[in-house]
């Protein structure tokens, strides 16, 4: 499973080695325990990695076999491709609300896919953290 968790000038992905039912059922469980508000809502969330970066391509391949209705990687530009990714948006279901976004890509536990998009957004992260000192 991969979560994103938005910030105000950026975003933090990870990748949770356990089911997507099983984590928001933990989830709504805490929320009621301790009497907040949750709402989870279909929807997608996108981000961007450079075009040049090792492993677009085979992650490009990856998207194919994986479900395209979950995982699409698109051109953005020459710089950039675009991840979009189909899963769920959970908050306290306020307009102005944070929250988070949950997917999973596959059924199989450990989804190739979904490390492999993790891996590729940690690479990204290393060479933009290396690019700005």
């Amino acid at each position: 499973m991969l979560k994103l968790t938005y910030t105000e000038s950026s975003f933090y992905l990870e990748y949770i080695a356990l089911s997507l039912e099983e984590w928001v059922k933990t989830r709504v469980i805490l929320a009621l325990r301790v009497g907040q508000s949750v709402c989870v809502e279909p929807s997608t969330a996108s981000f961007l990695l450079p075009a040049d970066l090792p492993g677009i391509e085979a992650l490009r391949a990856e998207a194919r076999f994986a479900d395209r209705e979950i995982i699409d990687v698109s051109t953005s530009d020459a710089e950039y491709v675009e991840i979009t990714l189909r899963g769920y948006w959970l908050s306290d279901g306020y307009e102005d609300a944070d929250g988070v976004f949950v997917t999973m890509i596959s059924d199989a536990p450990n989804s190739r896919t979904e490390l492999f998009v993790y891996k590729l957004w940690q690479v990204a992260q290393t060479c933009a953290s290396v690019m700005s000192e």
